[in-house]
């Protein structure tokens, strides 16, 4: 018996990989992470899809229930963990790994493709990016991000926001109020780093066929639409290489 962790990629049902595919068809029981991220497949098609009942697993579930309920099956049974995106990219996923290892539960491990890997599209390149931060709803009194980015544009590193999702919705906050939440803390704590006219990149439904990337000013994406789904915005570093900025331009 053995625990199964497989990454479902960013889109669809059918991001998955062949190998964790055939681990969903032979597996007892699944469970589907539901909080850090969603596809834009509903839930009763994925089940079509995979033929096999699911199991919704909330944070409570996954953080402070897990030896009840993912943990308990996979010591008797093939037990399943779905999450959107890869694996790793939640550090609640690698302390649920960490778990099942203590308990001396086999694990195998699926990887997939992320939002981590996806920016890809953007034209930025992967190693210049720097640490990435979460931007939650409730931000009011929140400016550790603002930290981040303020630290990575000193090293002319490119920051990438993740933006919060409410849990059992599809919805992530919105590129727009992440921008205007950059500029609020800006203003806030009295600094010159970020302002209307600062080079952003905002990203709606990365891996999918109609996936948005708009590049422009801070003022510019307030006033764009990005629709509904998953997103995330990139503020770039500094000096960027040429073929960085030919490829921003395709995205104006």
């Amino acid at each position: 018996m053995a625990l199964y962790m497989i990454g479902l990629g960013l889109n669809d049902s059918k991001d998955i990989t062949i190998k964790g595919l055939e681990a969903v068809k032979k597996a007892d029981v699944v469970y589907l992470e539901s909080y850090t991220s969603k596809l834009s497949t509903k839930f009763p098609e994925l089940e079509q899809f995979y033929n096999k009942k699911i199991i919704v697993a909330s944070r409570e579930i996954v953080e402070s229930q897990a030896e009840q309920t993912i943990l308990k099956d996979a010591k008797a049974k093939e037990t399943v963990f779905l999450v959107v995106g890869d694996v790793f990219s939640a550090t609640t996923h690698t302390d649920l790994y960490l778990r099942a290892r203590k308990l001396a539960i086999k694990v195998h491990v699926i990887h997939n493709a992320s939002v981590l890997t996806a920016v890809g599209a953007t034209g930025l390149q992967l190693y210049k990016f720097g640490k990435v931060a979460s931007i939650p709803f409730l931000n009011e009194n929140v400016e550790a991000p603002y930290d981040v980015l303020k630290i990575n544009m000193q090293n002319n590193l490119h920051t990438l926001f993740l933006l919060d999702l409410k849990e059992n919705e599809t919805v992530s906050l919105s590129v727009n109020d992440a921008v205007r939440y950059l500029l609020r803390t800006e203003i806030k704590r009295g600094e010159r780093l970020f302002s209307d006219h600062t080079l952003c990149i905002g990203c709606a439904g990365l891996g999918s066929e109609d996936q948005i990337i708009k590049m422009g000013s801070a003022k510019d994406l307030i006033r764009h639409q990005f629709g509904q789904g998953m997103q995330c915005l990139i503020v770039p570093g500094k000096n960027l290489h040429f073929m960085e900025e030919e490829m921003l331009r395709l995205y104006k």
